[in-house]
């Protein structure tokens, strides 16, 4: 078997079907789950459920509106859609005087029906905008065409052919490190205690805000890509597995970005490959394959992890 596997890689039709598929899958994951972290330490992970659900009905108005698929139409869209569900959840709470998690749930469940039924109902279901492309995304769709082999890696001309998601994930990447590292100890105050921060004039609300518009921005990245289902699993469990493994902050982030590029190549070789190792035919979703070995790598932390005795307290002083 590994052998095969070993000949499998080396060979040009992995680098032009399996490769970027597996690349693109990882810089989603790691996307989400660097913002991940925050979301978990503030108990706001629903928040990253909430705006994946609240995305789709953006989008197809933005297409329906514009006719265009273009990534920054369909950014523009999942961020307004983001915006009235923050305001319809303000209003359900405070009108219907309900908890914030309740209030969020009944928001975002309506918004993705809505976004179901307006692909349903409309043209949008024809142009590679589907629920099941919602879901589950369309990430073994995403082929390197101008791809001959490794060697292509450093070819100009080929490269310009990459799948446009791959560029746009690794911008998206590329933001949330920045942004983390630019704002590492204003976070890190506001999260842990943000009363103290408001008092030393840390901008706790602004920052809050921004984590939201960066939750968004993520999990517009890679919804077009690896779907709802993928983007919510890497938001909360490669930060939750990490958290069980590790004492302070930093150590943290740097496992749960680990967990998630582990899980997506993990998961997509499974999905492609478990199939025909285990004697039967054809193979299953990638996505759904990846997010299941995000949920194994949590369970195994929450199992054996050093650190799961400590999940309900603060990290440790280092973290801090």
């Amino acid at each position: 078997m590994i052998d095969s596997l070993i000949a499998e890689i080396s060979s040009p039709e992995f680098v032009q079907l399996s490769l970027p598929p597996m690349v693109i899958g990882a810089l989603a994951a790691m996307s989400c789950a660097l913002p991940g972290n925050f979301l978990l330490l503030r108990r706001q992970s629903m928040l990253a459920d909430a705006v994946s659900h609240v995305a789709l009905p953006g989008i197809v108005a933005a297409f329906l509106l514009t006719g265009s698929m273009a990534g920054g139409t369909m950014m523009l869209g999942a961020g307004a859609a983001a915006l009235v569900a923050a305001g319809m959840i303000e209003a359900v709470r405070r009108v219907g005087r309900l908890e914030p998690g309740a209030a969020m749930g009944v928001v975002f469940t309506a918004m993705f029906a809505l976004g179901v039924l307006m692909l349903e109902r409309t043209g949008a279901s024809g142009v590679h905008l589907d629920v099941e492309h919602a879901l589950y995304g369309n990430l073994e769709s995403l082929i390197w065409f101008d791809a001959t082999g490794w060697s292509s890696a450093a070819d100009p001309r080929a490269l310009a052919g990459l799948p446009a998601p791959l560029w746009r994930l690794a911008a998206a990447l590329a933001a949330m490190a920045a942004l983390t590292r630019l704002f590492w100890k204003e976070l890190t105050i506001s999260t842990f205690d943000p009363g103290h921060a408001q008092v030393i004039g840390v901008p706790v609300r602004a920052l809050s805000l921004g984590l939201t518009g960066a939750t968004a921005a993520a999990a517009v990245a890679a919804f077009d890509a690896v779907g709802s289902i993928l983007v919510i699993a890497m938001f909360i469990c490669p930060p939750a597995a990490a958290r069980l493994c590790a004492n302070t902050l930093s150590r943290q982030v740097w496992l749960s970005m680990l967990f998630a590029a582990l899980s997506a190549l993990v998961g997509y070789v499974l999905a492609g490959y478990g199939p025909l190792w285990l004697g039967a035919r054809g193979s299953v979703s990638a996505a759904g394959m990846i997010a299941v070995v995000s949920g194994l790598i949590l369970a195994l932390a929450c199992v054996a992890g050093p650190a799961r005795r400590r999940a309900g307290g603060a990290l440790g002083a280092e973290g801090r």
